[in-house]
């Protein structure tokens, strides 16, 4: 069994940096899309109505 003070698996830290990596990604996207500055957002296929 491991301590807090040994040191991790280094697969272990690798899957938890692209986890976070991720996570921060989607909340990102989500905070563009519908956050505040969403209302400054256009759509294209409105924009040129053939």
């Amino acid at each position: 069994m491991q301590t807090l003070s040994s040191a991790p698996d280094p697969a272990v830290s690798i899957a938890v940096t692209i986890l976070a990596l991720l996570l921060a990604l989607t909340g990102f996207g989500l905070w563009t899309a519908f956050g505040p500055k969403a209302a400054k957002l256009t759509d294209p296929w409105d924009d040129h109505d053939d």
